[in-house]
């Protein structure tokens, strides 16, 4: 063993002191938080440009009935300015020329016209505007055709939004709010993460192992070392980095979130809800007073993370993903002893990494109905269960489907590794020769 662990920790030290590590282990959580924050705060800004958009009615139904906001205003134009603007749109005064047309009534069409592409933001902005007019007007004329007092406020006390939360009770009782939403996105986020890894890190392995197959390297390390105290300690090696590289993130990510939080809770506002209010047209103030609600809604859905078995999940995520690392990444690693060039590498692989390939296909459907039989078998095969499995924890599945899926993958693991082990001794030092899986089960009958 101490041979292994002289392994171990060279893989670990030289791996987690090359640049493009540090680089990427200290940047991902910022470019995750730029990819979810940057897009809407450059949508923001490219909708602070001013327009002014031109309005041609001829049927009056919209006319001075159109609100702009602080970066779009609405100028009634008359039919002679219309003519000309509609034959050859060449205007340094407006950004459009809106017509509507005298049957929208009935054909619920608009025409907008410009000489360089209308924006999707103006777009719905505008349509949504005049949608609203529009329904108005209908409402009023059958107010007037049927001539019931007060119908508009009867019809409008009809409209209905229905808002169905969801109260989990615990063990003894005690209920607590929950999302399914929220549960969903957590378990398919720790999926996914598990998927990435297992993948990234298992290749990893294959790779090591072909570099020293291929420089002779391994030639000498093994006339000291047993074949598989080198496959033990470049697999725990390698899986040690990814361990060490999920914990910087987590911590890193836990920082930025609550600080994130603070900053929220100085009266920020939600970046997204101004972006959708913006688009909309309401003004600055509106958005300034619906700042509360934001920050009420934000510390709700924190609360509901609150609720959720957080130190089950963790457990379980660095759980399933060292035992799915060890078990493809042993497999990885028998590969790459019995390939010399990349091409037959992943000819080879294919077929063993169709399970893990399988279980992210699948881990949607999982997520949506994680008591079903799809759910409950995805979960106990060892093969797809790493994956799977993080998609149904955070329901609040029975634990005793948790230790019995943790039990099958570390018999499993046992049994995938005595077959790595076997794979590796005869591969390892085998050159030149293409093999298949009828030669590569052979190897298993080999004494040595």
């Amino acid at each position: 063993m101490n041979k292994s662990f002289l392994i171990l920790r060279r893989e670990y030290l030289t791996r987690v002191k090359k640049k493009s590590f540090i680089i990427m282990t200290l940047l991902m959580p910022v470019m995750m938080a730029a990819l979810m924050i940057l897009p809407t705060y450059l949508a923001m800004m490219d909708d602070k440009e001013e327009r002014t958009i031109a309005v041609y009615d001829p049927t009056s139904l919209i006319l001075n009935r159109l609100e702009g906001n602080n970066f779009t205003k609405f100028h009634y134009i008359p039919e002679q300015e219309y003519q000309e603007l509609s034959k050859n749109f060449k205007s340094e005064k407006y950004y459009a020329l809106l017509h509507i047309p005298t049957n929208i009534l009935n054909t619920n069409r608009a025409e907008m016209i410009s000489d360089k592409q209308v924006t999707m933001d103006v777009k719905y902005m505008v349509a949504g505007k005049i949608e609203n007019i529009l329904e108005t007007e209908k409402k009023k004329q059958v107010i007037d055709a049927i001539g019931v007092p007060d119908l508009e406020k009867k019809l409008a006390a009809t409209k209905t939004n229905i808002t169905v939360e969801t109260i989990k009770l615990g063990d003894e009782g005690k209920a607590v709010k929950s999302s399914s939403e929220i549960a969903m996105i957590i378990g398919l986020v720790a999926g996914f993460l598990i998927y990435i890894f297992v993948f990234i890190y298992g290749t990893m392995v294959m790779r090591g192992v072909m570099e020293e197959k291929s420089n002779r390297i391994v030639e000498v390390i093994i006339s000291s070392v047993k074949p598989f105290q080198l496959l033990f300690g470049k697999i725990v090696g390698i899986g040690l980095v990814g361990l060490t590289q999920i914990a910087i993130w987590i911590i890193l990510g836990t920082g930025i979130s609550s600080v994130a939080a603070s900053f929220s809770g100085q009266g920020s506002t939600n970046v997204a809800s101004q972006a959708q209010n913006v688009m909309s047209g309401q003004e600055v103030g509106q958005i300034a007073a619906s700042s509360p609600e934001a920050q009420n809604k934000v510390a709700e859905i924190i609360g509901m993370i609150g609720n959720l078995n957080i130190p089950l999940i963790v457990f379980a995520l660095f759980f399933y993903f060292i035992c799915g690392f060890i078990l493809y990444a042993s497999l990885m690693g028998a590969i790459g002893s019995a390939v010399d060039s990349d091409e037959d590498a992943q000819r080879i692989m294919l077929p063993v990494m169709m399970p893990l390939i399988a279980s992210i296909i699948i881990v949607m459907a999982v997520a949506k109905n994680p008591e079903g039989s799809l759910a409950f078998w995805a979960s106990m095969i060892p093969f797809t269960s790493p994956v799977t499995m993080m998609a149904r924890i955070p329901f609040g599945i029975p634990v005793w489907q948790i230790i019995l899926s943790m039990t099958i993958l570390l018999a499993t693991i046992l049994g995938t590794i005595w077959i790595a082990g076997k794979i590796y001794r005869t591969g390892i030092l085998m050159y030149g020769k293409k093999v298949n899986f009828k030669e590569i089960v052979k190897w298993l009958f080999y004494k040595n």
